[in-house]
Order: C-alpha cells, then structure tokens, then sequence
C-alpha cells in the first residue's frame, strides 16, 4: 500500500517507548527494502523523488516540492526492478534498474545486469541514453546485453545536457554529450585501450583520465592531462602497482590549469594537494590528516557568486567519507543542524598503526548528518541522518524549517542495538590494529560478558566504517544479545600504507592472526564469553572462516563462511590475468589455501554461497565442503537461488539468507553460540 508523505510527517512508524523493553528486530523487518529511499531534489527545487517499498517492488515518487501532503505521482516498472533514482534536470529523472540474466556462451553463466533509463516526471517517455547499434555477431549481442553506460557529469550549468560514458565491451568506453530531451548523442572522446577513468571539471571539460598499462618495470598508472593548447593527452604522473602509490586527481578548481590531487607518495596517509597543470608543479597538502587517508574534495560547481568554492574536504575516518567543512554554507549549516539532531563531538583516543603515536581528539562517533541533495541556489536541501544502531531517517530543508520525510527502518528499534565503538588492541607482533566494537543491549541482554562473532570485512583491500550495516548483519547479531567485533586486519585498505602493505602474501597466517588477536582481546576485556565466539566473513571473510576452521588450536566455537575463497592459488588465476592487476595484487595472494586442509577442520562450519555470484565461483565453496564431508567433519552448507555476491533478487531469499546465519548459530554451532 502506497505510503503517503503526510502520514511520515506525522512521524509514522516512531519506535517503542521509552519505558518498554528493547524490541529485538525480525529477520523480515531486517531483509526488507527501506520503507523510502533515494530521495533527489530537481536543480529548481520544485521537485522531490524517491523510492517507496512494496514488498519486492519498489515504485519511483514524485512530489510538487510546494504541496507534500497531495498525493505524488507514481511511476512503476513491470518487467525490472527499480534500483535508484535521480534527478539530473528539472524535468528528468535517471534511473537504474537491474534483473537476472543468464548467459548463453559455451556454458549458462547467472548473473544480474544493471541498465540506466532516463524518463519523465510522469514515467511515460523511457529511454536509454544512447542508442546502441544492431548486434553484428553473438558475442556483440551478450556485450549490449550486459552494458550499462554511465553518467560521468550531470553538467549542473547545462540545463539540456549531460555527458554519458558508453561501456560495450570495455572498462570505459567512449563520452557522449547527450540531449536529455532529444535523445541526441555527439560522441566528444574516443576510447583508448586500458582507459582506466575520466575526471571533469567545473565546467564539464573532459581534462583529466587515467591509463592502466605495463613497461619493462611492471604496471603502472599514468595519470594523464589534456593539454590546453594542442588539446592532446600528456602523462604527468606514473605510479608502479607494485609500489602502492596512489595519484588520483579529485577535482578541479574554479582554473581549470588548478586540479586537486589525492596522494600518498612518500607517505603512509593520503594527502590532497593543489596540482599547477601548465606547470607540472605539485603544491603543498592543502588538506591532510595525521590519523586517516583524506580522499576527497567538494567544490561548489554552481556558476554565481560562490563558484569554485571549497565546501568540504572528505576522509576516511572511523566512518568512510566524514567531512571537513570548509565553506561558510558549510559551517553554517553544520551548526543548524547538529543541535537539532543532537550531534556533538566526543573524545576519541586514536592510534597511528604506522608510528604507534596516539591522540584524544573530538570526534563523531555515533549519528552525524550529511547532504543527499539541494537546490541549485542551496534554498532547499536533503539531510540524511543516521549512526551505527540507528537506520538512516531523511529530513527536507527549508531555511530553517527542518521536516521529518521517512525514517528508511521504522520497525527497527535502535535501543535494541546496543553501542558501537572505535576501538584499537594490539596484534602478537605489536602492531596496532584498529577495530569496530559493537556490544549488545544491556537494558536487553544483561551485562556482559556475551557470546561474541569476529566478523572481518571482505576485498581484503577494503575496509568497514563504523556506520550503519545495511546487510543487517551487525544488527541481527547485536541485536540477539552477541557482541561483534570487525578487525580492520593488516591489509586492510584506508588506514595508511603501513597497515595495507603488512598483509601482503599473509592470506591465513599474519592476516589471520589479527583476527584472533582480536578475539583474545574480547577475552581479555570481558566482553565475550571464552568458548563462545564464531567467525563469520563473507567474500574474503568468507576465506577468513575457512581458515579459522583449519587452523589447529584455535579459538572459535564455530565458523561461518558467506561466498568464500578456498583455494587461493585458483581463484589467483581466475582475477589476475590481466597484467596490471595481476602485478598490483597477485603477488599478495599467498599463505593458507584453505581447501588444502579442509579434510581436518576442528570446528563446525556453516559454508553458504548464491548461485549468481560471478565474483567468488561456487565452486570455491563446493570444492570445500565436498572434501570435508569426504572427511567425516561437521559441515553444513546452502546455496541460495538467485544470490549473488550480496544482492537478493527478492527480500525473501535475502530474509532466508539471514535465516541461515541465525538459525546456524542458534541451533547448530556445536550445540549454539
């Protein structure tokens, strides 16, 4: 049933009172799509759309910005689920959509595919935004199939054009300036092999790309410029994969010849620095920051008064992406609305795992805000407000009229979620590993200390941030009375090129050390109950709970593996063919295969995968659980229908998918965690 705006004026779904005990979230609550989403301002501001859930649907809302409480407009699709939408004019939506897809080449390959539509604010004229030429042979048919052009700029100051990057067939293919109204398409760059990226600037002029490419010293990264007076491509920057080093421009200033470049040459943190392009003189870090990687840069793009003004700077704190406010609007705004919310900096104690070197710095470390959309002329806005136990409510802003939109989770009651924390402790050999702590109601399960799961993060060159999980599995976890701990391991990426680099060729000895390291600490702090932690990962963590099961005397009751790796040296030779990842990352790529030993696990294990996951194989899990079975162990496995590696093709099979991990550790898991 449609929601209407007027109804989440008013509040609807608030949470239990305050004098009621905690109310533990259902399974169905957690697997559900957020009641609203997606909320985009048209430039103009007479305009606001979103996604509203309907179960397995979802259906793009339209609103007159001057009458929220009429009904919207509503705009459905029958055959593809609605993924995202936005505004990219005043008159025109974009929209990402997304469904199953077999390929029939060889073998079946199941998969999903992404599409972008742009359509009218009434939903009646769809279209792509290139037109994709006849398919000439099978393999051009199934390429058209799985393409999915991008838009690289939505031109703020052209109110008829945005420039798209055509991808049939390659990473980045060809930049299109196309008519939104029209359809019209003039293609303004050619691709080249290995392109690796395009970055614009203020004004939409294509200036800065990156190429991916091999020489007699390994695979490097050119950071490459368009000349302002030839108009020809000049590399400025050559980075070897081998090395590490990251060069990455981020933006532009209000002169073009000015570009803002991320790098951690000769460092261990990130930095951002101004870039003299004619010149090829990089200046001083305008912004870094002794603790995190700084990564990125808002500039006002909006031509008028404040025209390539810097709002913000942006890092890797304990959450991705804090901001450094830099702009007056900025500023002003941060002190409307973080006493509204009730934000407030807390001391945090802070450990460089490259130096040891520590601080107590004010932080946010809890709910916080951020921009999701304003007006060309700033006049209207939509906040985002959250924190690691409380689901993202969204506000509009009008002056300083703040009004509640939609709370995305109103059947989940945050009190039952406990806190979370950025904490540190140290592995065996010293070095120090930061963590996010997250320890369950007390009001709902008592003091500690609790059954506990080490939950490490995938890639392995990724990260968490202590931030709201939307998969739903530090809620679930927390919110049944188990406390969870997410190491950031050595090889972890955004903490510094110290830590990053440490977990090179460590797969399952010095990585998985860490991890229960971490454990011993929550012994050690009395927050978890000895003999009562599993592992559970999924992707890389999914290979981290394979290693935790064979590794002898270790420290888990049991362990849970989501799409793991168990046999590194093939998945090796699946994702490192081409040379420059294979130079950048395969060599990283040793230790412990896990399938080598599955035939000794000491532990139960719970092994599940999707039979639409093109990014971990299977097989990878097949392969394990068939040689421990052989062997007589504890194993339970399940394999989940039209699963990839995360997304669910409907909310039951997600809810089944955590079904599986909560009925695992309520009921398997050598008798329950």
């Amino acid at each position: 049933m449609r929601i209407a705006l007027a109804a989440l004026l008013l509040g609807l779904g608030s949470v239990a009172a305050a004098d009621t005990r905690p109310t533990p979230p259902t399974i169905e609550v957690m697997a559900a799509f957020p009641a609203m989403s997606s909320f985009s301002l048209s430039p103009d501001g007479h305009h606001l759309a979103a996604l509203e859930a309907h179960g397995e649907d979802r259906t793009i809302l339209v609103w007159d910005t001057d009458a929220l409480a009429n009904k919207p407009t509503q705009i459905g699709s029958r055959q593809m689920k609605i993924l995202g939408v936005t505004f990219i004019k005043n008159d025109v939506l974009a929209v990402r959509m997304w469904q199953p897809f077999d390929e029939h080449f060889d073998k079946t390959t199941k998969t999903f595919v992404t599409k972008l539509y742009f359509t009218d604010l009434a939903g009646k004229d769809w279209r792509e935004p290139l037109q994709q030429p006849a398919a000439r042979s099978e393999v051009e048919e199934i390429e058209q199939a799985e393409s999915a052009p991008s838009i690289l700029d939505n031109l703020p100051n052209d109110p008829e054009h945005v420039l798209v990057v055509n991808d049939i067939g390659v990473n980045q293919g060809d930049i299109y300036k196309v008519d939104v109204q029209s359809g019209r398409a003039e293609r303004i760059q050619r691709k080249q092999d290995n392109t690796g990226g395009y970055v614009t600037d203020l004004e939409g002029v294509v200036r800065a790309r990156t190429l991916l490419d091999t020489d007699t010293k390994g695979a490097y990264v050119a950071t490459e410029f368009r000349n302002p007076v030839s108009n020809g491509w000049e590399e400025h920057f050559r980075s070897y994969a081998k090395d590490r080093d990251v060069v990455e421009v981020v933006g532009f200033s209000k002169n073009p010849d000015i570009a803002y470049v991320q790098s951690n040459v000769g460092r261990d943190k990130a930095a951002i620095f101004e870039y003299d392009v004619r010149n090829r003189k990089l200046g001083n870090a305008v912004f870094e920051h002794k603790f995190f990687d700084a990564a990125s840069i808002r500039v006002n793009r909006v031509q008028g008064g404040h025209f390539g003004e810097i709002d913000a700077f942006g890092f890797n704190g304990p959450a991705e992406g804090e901001m450094y406010y830099v702009s007056d609007w900025m500023q002003a705004l941060d002190r409307q609305l973080s006493p509204a919310f009730g934000i407030a900096d807390a001391p945090q104690q802070l450990v460089d795992p490259a130096t040891g070197d520590t601080a107590t710095v004010p932080m946010r470390i809890g709910r916080n805000w951020r921009l999701v959309s304003t007006t060309l002329d700033r006049s209207v806005s939509v906040i985002a407000v959250d924190s690691p136990t409380e689901p993202v409510s969204f506000y509009l802003l009008r002056g300083q009229k703040l009004v509640l939109l939609s709370r995305s989770y109103p059947g989940i009651d945050s009190a039952a979620l406990g806190e979370s924390h950025l904490v540190y402790y140290k592995a065996r050999d010293g070095l120090n590993i930061p963590a996010f702590l997250h320890t369950p109601s007390k009001e709902l399960c008592g003091a500690g200390p609790w059954p506990a799961v080490v939950l490490p993060h995938g890639g392995p060159w990724a990260r968490d941030g202590l931030e709201f999980d939307y998969f739903m599995w530090v809620p679930m976890l927390t919110s049944r009375c188990r406390a969870v701990l997410q190491p950031q391991y050595r090889g972890s990426a955004d903490w510094g090129r110290k830590l990053w680099l440490a977990g090179d060729a460590e797969w399952g000895q010095k990585m998985q050390d860490d991890k229960d390291d971490g454990a011993k600490w929550l012994m050690d702090q009395k927050i978890a109950i000895p003999g009562r932690i599993a592992m559970f990962g999924f992707s890389y963590g999914g290979y981290a709970a394979f290693a935790a099961a064979v590794r002898p005397n270790g420290l888990y009751k049991c362990a849970i593996a989501g799409a793991g790796v168990s046999d590194i040296d093939r998945i090796w030779a699946r994702f490192y063919t081409n040379p420059y990842f294979r130079d950048r990352q395969g060599g990283t790529v040793k230790g412990l295969s896990p399938l080598s030993k599955a035939d000794q696990i000491s532990i139960p294990i719970y092994v599940f995968h999707g039979d639409r996951d093109q990014t971990v194989p299977i097989k990878q899990s097949e392969w394990f659980v068939s040689k421990a079975r052989g062997a007589g162990r504890d194993v339970t496995y399940r394999e989940f229908k039209d699963f990839a590696h995360g997304p669910s093709w409907t909310r039951q099979n997600y809810a089944d998918v955590l079904h599986g991990i909560d009925d695992y550790l309520n009921k398997g898991c050598a008798g329950g965690l």
